[in-house]
């Protein structure tokens, strides 16, 4: 490969096989990167207090909880991983290897499924405290979650989507120095359908379900009859932290929604996401999610609040802290 124009390449020493350099960003890219780098550090350090609230305090303990912990891992290796990965991706020559650019699509697998897997597991939580309240603490326990909330599961659907690239990891390769994660159609058909049109569907269907329990049930305590009907009901509405519950996570689920779709409708539309000028802008939004999240913890939770003042006080090296009242 020749140099025109005096370009530099990454690997000098290769002449005929080295990528070229990546031009200067200008000041505006040099701003979006300053930008890009803080919102990787604050997610790492806003995910690790929700991590670290959740698992400290014995208050927090709850099967709905033990959901949030699980995305808030996943947020967090966003933050901690694939944040900083693109921007270098992008931003520079690529001096880490075939092997480590095919772990990076593999670790990003494992992460998207995973968070994927919290949303739909969550509004199944959702769907079955508020529509069937009356059988929701004996199905819905603390131990049936952690084990629905299983990582390997993703590492495992994840294996076999790029088992070919851990193999072969010099299998796209087309010179030294970039990282180039190309996925072949029936694999990204499948991924499509398992990823998106799979949990959107099952999303939607149960948030629907919850939306119209919500609105009936927030009508009937509203009338007159309320007392009479209650009375005379063998199934128990739901309480009314459980509604409040359902919508602070409706609104989770919204927003990862609309910064997960993008995405996939790019995916749809037969763009190519590598190379194309929306990639970086629907990859980033996509990691964005992990940034708001704990954002909508500290807006609605009081108790994620309470955690973060408790931890940065280090109140909670302090004995017995793991029983302070934090709801």
């Amino acid at each position: 490969m020749e140099v025109e124009g005096g370009a530099e390449l990454c690997f000098p020493e290769l002449l005929n096989a080295s990528c070229r350099k990546p031009a200067p960003p200008g000041s505006e890219a040099v701003l979006l990167n300053v930008l890009l780098s803080s919102v990787s550090v604050l997610t790492v350090a806003l995910n690790l207090l929700v991590i670290i609230s959740i698992s400290h305090f014995r208050q927090l303990h709850t099967p709905t909880n033990i959901l949030l912990l699980s995305l808030a891992v996943s947020d967090f290796l966003v933050g901690l991983l694939l944040m900083p990965g693109e921007i270098l991706r992008e931003t520079a020559c690529w001096f880490l290897g075939d092997l480590m650019c095919s772990l990076k699509k593999y670790v990003s697998f494992i992460i998207t499924s995973a968070s994927v897997g919290d949303m739909v597991l969550i509004s199944i939580d959702r769907y079955l405290a508020i529509c069937d309240p009356l059988h929701y603490t004996s199905r819905v326990t603390e131990r049936r979650v952690k084990l629905c909330v299983c990582w390997l599961c993703s590492v495992f659907y994840s294996s076999v989507f790029v088992k070919d690239d851990l193999t072969h990891p010099d299998r796209h390769h087309f010179c030294y120095g970039e990282c180039v994660i190309v996925t072949d159609y029936i694999t990204g058909t499948v991924d499509l359908v398992l990823t998106f049109f799979v949990p959107i569907t099952v999303i939607t269907f149960l948030y629907m379900s919850v939306f119209m329990v919500a609105v009936s049930q927030a009508r009937a305590m509203r009338s007159h009859i309320t007392a009479v009907t209650l009375q005379h009901s063998e199934t128990p509405t739901a309480k009314k932290s459980e509604l409040k519950a359902a919508r602070t996570l409706g609104v989770l689920v919204a927003v990862f929604l609309m910064c997960f779709c993008p995405f996939y409708c790019v995916s749809l539309a037969g763009d190519d996401l590598l190379n194309s000028s929306s990639a970086s802008f629907v990859l980033y939004l996509f990691y964005f999610n992990s940034f708001v999240n704990p954002l909508i913890y500290a807006l609605f939770y009081p108790w994620f609040r309470k955690g973060i003042k408790l931890i940065v006080t280090l109140q909670i090296l302090q004995p017995g802290s793991r029983e302070a009242n934090v709801l």
